[in-house]
């Protein structure tokens, strides 16, 4: 279908590709694997024809039908999700647009044009049977819940990469380039995602660092080191097993080459006897040596991730009794319950917007249930890693991010200089001095937790930590992870990551109903209560309608210097009324507080009226600043 000869692309020093070979036969079902910015991506472009190669050949079969799905999102803010994705279909798109449009809003009149322009619309999509895609339109757009006549620009990002995933799935191409599809996308729609995969009759290519997916589907695995294209046969654990050994392989041949080079070096340097006789073409190769010793690209270092652990948490973390929160008629938490223990690690699972988010803010306190009670332990420094990286500066650079300015910063106890630091994820100099708004997606994630992790805490809230991370930063975070004393609270749709760290699952069923399950993802009975479609409906209401507000809340917005310092400064404010609400919760507790004059009584009450409602405004403008940035 697609053949890659001797393909070369480089935009520096070390090319992204070096004469590179591929061949993609029909009905493949390959994976593509390889580091951030190793150039996954720009080999798509490559082979979709949207990047010149700087040398080589690529053939491609005539007539070949491919559709991609790219990183990138869509700009189409005002196109329907219908057209938008129907528009993959070309000329059969265009009439299925035509019909929708007709049939949406018919004319019940008897008006002659509108008869005569359907009834021309539907000869046209018999003859090219055109009824057979507006069904899969249809049904891809139900199962991704998609709703059809809601314009693209009111629609958050993750939306509206589903509708780019539908738009590459309705057109049934020959190859289908999916990049990175899994992100952003529910559980249930990405099983859903990998049984229609299984069954489809094309060929695949896939860029993924989703294991289970890979472990489920891959026949092959290509993956993209250092330039170089390699395949592996099989699955990714016999990936795995067959990486390992051509490692040590590579690792002895290097060994071999450098002791090899090392003796010819000392015989070039020898005396002026041994330089009268030597011989030339020994020189020759000596040279030749030095010379693919410089070029030999090595194998890039994994990242070191260390949490700074902060002093031990109390040994109860959060306690929730019988708590109740509702946005409207939405129901997202119902007579829910929980205690949370020191060590315990916790993931939440369920689909977007049903509500994780709001319990991870009633649980850590910062929002007040409107039934029930949540008391919080002692002793707690938290952590929180936000999937829209709100804690980052896109302006400054990685270095100005973590330290503020400082040359270094103290890590459990030990000062460590910051470029030294941000090596351990995986930051060159360079890369560490850049501005953020220069770096990939995988970058931005690695640096939101070395920014995170150079904070002590004893209490670690992870919100989707495993976007764009690639597989060895996966691994070793979930090392991290399980070695971490402290109590982590997760929100994932990784199932691997979840299944290596959670030791208890709270699984998210709808109107409310939140059900805990020991163990990871694997744990939850196949026979768990589906999300009610009660829910589903209400949850996509509010979405779609906020979904602009969402929008803008991924794709940093401009706002002034004061408006990030009044963010920054609001936990530290925070903070301070929570030790003040705690120490007059204390004291109201106390056996002989309503001893004490009656006047002492009220003005303390009235104290902690005050600071509830202090608090109450403080969560609220946070909620407010972190939308706008």
């Amino acid at each position: 279908m697609i053949r890659l000869e001797n393909v070369s692309l480089s935009f520096g020093e070390a090319p992204l590709l070096d004469k590179v070979n591929l061949q993609i036969e029909p009905k493949e079902r390959i994976f593509l694997i390889g580091r951030n910015g190793m150039g996954k991506s720009c080999l798509l472009k490559v082979m979709m024809g949207q990047l010149n190669s700087d040398e080589g050949k690529i053939y491609r079969s005539p007539g070949l039908k491919v559709a991609e799905l790219s990183q990138n999102l869509p700009n189409c803010d005002t196109t329907t999700v219908y057209d938008f994705v129907s528009e993959g279909l070309k000329e059969i798109g265009v009439l299925l647009q035509q019909y929708h449009q007709l049939t949406q809003f018919p004319d019940l009149t008897g008006n002659e044009k509108w008869l005569k322009d359907i009834e021309e619309v539907q000869k046209q999509l018999d003859l090219k049977q055109g009824w057979h895609y507006q069904q899969m339109i249809e049904s891809i757009l139900t199962r991704l819940e998609l709703p059809m006549d809601k314009l693209m620009g009111a629609l958050s990002g993750g939306w509206q990469r589903r509708a780019a995933l539908a738009r590459a799935l309705v057109s049934e191409p020959d190859l289908l380039l999916l990049d990175e599809p899994t992100n952003h996308l529910d559980l249930s729609v990405i099983e859903w995602l990998e049984d229609y995969l299984a069954q489809y009759s094309g060929a695949l290519l896939c860029v993924t660092h989703d294991r289970t997916l890979l472990r489920k589907l891959s026949q092959r695995i290509i993956e993209l080191d250092r330039g170089q294209l390699t395949s592996w046969n099989g699955n990714y654990d016999k990936y795995l097993v067959d990486k390992e050994h051509r490692l040590e392989v590579e690792a002895k041949q290097a060994k071999l080459f450098d002791i090899n080079l090392a003796k010819e070096e000392v015989w070039i340097r020898q005396g002026i006897k041994a330089r009268r006789t030597r011989n030339e073409g020994r020189v020759r190769a000596l040279e030749k040596l030095r010379k693919e010793r410089q070029l030999r690209r090595e194998l890039q270092g994994n990242p070191k991730f260390t949490t700074n652990e902060a002093a031990l948490s109390g040994e109860l973390v959060t306690k929730a009794e019988n708590v109740y929160y509702s946005i409207g008629d939405l129901v997202l938490i119902k007579d829910f319950s929980l205690n949370i223990l020191r060590g315990d690690k916790i993931a939440l699972i369920g689909p977007n917007g049903i509500g994780k988010s709001t319990l991870l803010k009633v649980l850590l306190g910062q929002l007040i249930p409107q039934e029930g009670k949540v008391a919080l332990g002692t002793n707690l420094q938290i952590g929180y890693f936000d999937q829209l990286r709100a804690g980052i500066d896109p302006k400054l650079s990685a270095t100005e991010n973590v330290a503020g300015g400082r040359e270094t910063i103290v890590i459990n106890g030990k000062e460590k200089h910051i470029i030294s630091y941000l090596s351990d994820f995986l930051f060159t100099p360079e890369r560490a001095r850049t501005p953020v708004k220069m770096l990939s997606g995988g970058e931005c994630n690695r640096l939101l937790l070395a920014k995170l992790f150079s904070l002590p805490n004893n209490l670690l809230v992870l919100d989707e930590p495993t976007n764009d991370l690639d597989i060895e930063s996966l691994e070793l975070l979930e090392d991290i992870l399980v070695d971490y004393k402290g109590t982590l609270l997760l929100v994932s749709h990784d199932r691997s990551f979840v299944d290596e760290v959670a030791t208890s699952t709270l699984y998210f069923a709808g109107e409310g109903k939140i059900i805990e399950y020991i163990g990871g993802y694997k744990d939850i009975p196949k026979t768990k209560p589906p999300v009610t479609k009660k829910t589903e409906t209400m949850v996509h209401a509010v979405q779609t309608k906020h979904g602009a507000q969402a929008k803008d809340a991924v794709q940093t917005k401009n706002v002034d210097s004061r408006t990030k310092r009044e963010l920054e400064e609001m936990p530290q404010k925070i903070a301070e009324l929570e030790s003040l609400q705690h120490q007059l919760q204390n004291e109201i507790a106390e056996p002989g507080f309503y001893n004490r004059e009656k006047s002492d009584i009220t003005a303390t009450l009235e104290k902690l009226e005050k600071i509830d409602k202090k608090l109450q405004a403080c969560y609220k403008r946070w909620e407010e600043l972190e939308r706008l940035l």
